[in-house]
């Protein structure tokens, strides 16, 4: 049986990374932000299929590398390929 203090403990190990995850998300997005700015800057588009699809299949690899569902990992990462995406039509649209 799990005692209440073994909870805490794993309990703030799970704030603990999700700490870290949050900080890490705002890391990427401030440089994804730059690329939404240089390609607005430079006409080029907000979307980039070949690129998200090579990286969709290299963080499935690197899944299955790590005992994590790939296809959970896939959902995640569209998720914020799907913002990005957003951000970067945003930026283009706020240029004129």
């Amino acid at each position: 049986m799990m005692t209440a203090d073994k909870l805490r403990q794993y309990r703030q190990s799970i704030d603990n990374i999700d700490a870290a995850l949050v900080y890490l998300l705002a890391e990427r997005f401030k440089v994804t932000q730059a690329v939404g700015q240089y390609k607005a800057e430079n006409a080029l588009p907000a979307a980039d299929p070949t690129r998200e699809d090579a990286q969709i299949a290299r963080l499935r690899t690197l899944a299955v590398e790590a005992d994590l569902d790939p296809d959970f990992t896939e959902k995640f990462l569209r998720f914020i390929i799907d913002e990005v995406i957003r951000h970067h039509t945003q930026i283009k649209s706020d240029l004129g």
